[in-house]
C-alpha cells in the first residue's frame, strides 16, 4: 500500500502584486521538490503562480474550481476539481490540505484563513493578513521571511491524518 502524499494548499489573491506572484512561484517548486501536492482554488494570480511553480518542477497540481466548468482551471492545474458552489470551495480547498501557506490575498484568502484555524490547519504566512484580538495580534499564524521557509515549515507542521 502507498503512503499518501501530503497536500500542501497554497492560497492568496486572484490579483496579486508582481512580488506576490514570484513569491507564490517559488513556494510551487519548493513544494514539488519536496515530494508533496500542492492544493489551491484553480484560477488565475497567486494560485496559477504557485501551480506553475509546482508543475515546472513536476509536481502534481489540484485545483479547486468554484464553478463547474474545469476549463476555467488555469493551464498548470493538472486534476481539477469542479464544485459549482463558488467561495464555499475555500473551505474544500483548506479541509483537503495538511498544512496552508497564504500569499497575500484579500477577504477570500482571509475566510480561507480562517477555516484552516478553525479546522487546526496550520497557516504559514508570507506577506499575508495580520489578525488581531482585542488589540493583541494572535499567533495562530506562523509568519516566515521566504518561499522555502514557508515550505519547511508547512512541511514540518502538517496535520498528518
Amino acid at each position: 500500500m502507498s503512503q499518501r502524499k501530503l497536500i500542501i494548499a497554497v492560497i492568496g489573491a486572484r490579483e496579486p502584486s508582481p512580488e506576490e506572484s514570484g513569491l507564490a512561484e517559488e513556494v510551487g517548486k519548493e513544494i514539488a521538490r519536496q515530494d508533496a501536492a500542492l492544493i489551491c482554488g484553480g484560477l488565475g494570480g497567486i494560485m496559477e503562480a504557485a501551480c506553475r511553480g509546482a508543475a515546472g518542477k513536476g509536481g502534481i497540481t489540484i485545483g479547486v474550481l468554484p464553478g463547474d466548468d474545469p476549463n476555467t482551471a488555469n493551464p498548470h492545474v493538472q486534476i481539477p476539481i469542479v464544485t459549482g458552489i463558488g467561495y464555499a470551495r475555500n473551505l474544500v480547498v483548506v479541509r483537503s490540505a495538511n498544512a496552508v501557506i497564504a500569499i497575500g490575498g484579500r477577504y477570500g484568502t482571509l475566510s480561507e484563513i480562517a477555516y484552516a484555524l478553525a479546522g487546526n490547519t496550520p497557516v504559514i504566512g508570507l506577506n499575508t493578513w495580520s489578525i488581531y484580538r482585542g488589540g493583541t495580534q494572535d499567533d495562530s499564524i506562523i509568519y516566515v521571511q521566504s518561499p522555502s521557509e514557508a515550505v519547511r515549515k508547512a512541511l514540518e507542521l502538517a496535520v498528518k491524518e
